[in-house]
């Protein structure tokens, strides 16, 4: 697993009257700060990739469908530089990744219907100054193949 990523298997509580789910709790051993709460959506088979941050620490549950989701290591002092983790996440499969600064992410939507993630960063969203990087999600910079892998 690439250094400083973490993964928190979150625990659903059902009744009659529906369930509940705590993702993140300040008294997790990983927690640091709050920034801010958002949602993100991507729909079934699409793509959004690749991004990193400087500063952020992100972390981030599929509450609704499933997604894979991608991080690559782009630390060079990292011991695990380079290296790419895939994770299933969503519906089948409650956890909340711990996605450190500089490892670079991005999620495909492989359920039927959209995937929907929170995403609880360290960082307030700077408008003026985003800690937001981008890269294609087919940039060879990083040696992924977002298709779909049978076997």
């Amino acid at each position: 697993m690439i250094q400083g990523v973490e993964v928190k298997k979150l625990k659903v509580i059902p009744d009659e009257r529906g369930l509940i789910m705590e993702i993140l709790r300040s008294d997790d051993s990983f927690y640091k700060k709050f920034g801010q709460c958002y949602l993100s959506v991507v729909n079934p088979g699409a793509i959004k990739a690749w991004h990193f941050h400087k500063i952020q620490t992100d972390h981030f549950a599929v509450v609704k469908g499933m997604a894979k989701i991608v991080l690559y290591d782009a630390r060079e002092n990292s011991k695990t530089y380079k290296e790419i983790n895939e994770f299933f996440s969503g519906e089948q499969n409650p956890c909340l990744l711990v996605i450190p600064p500089m490892v670079a992410h991005g999620m495909k939507g492989i359920s039927i219907e959209p995937a929907y993630a929170i995403n609880c960063p360290t960082e307030l969203y700077n408008y003026n100054n985003p800690d937001e990087h981008r890269l294609d999600p087919f940039d060879s910079t990083i040696p992924y193949n977002w298709d779909l892998k049978h076997g």
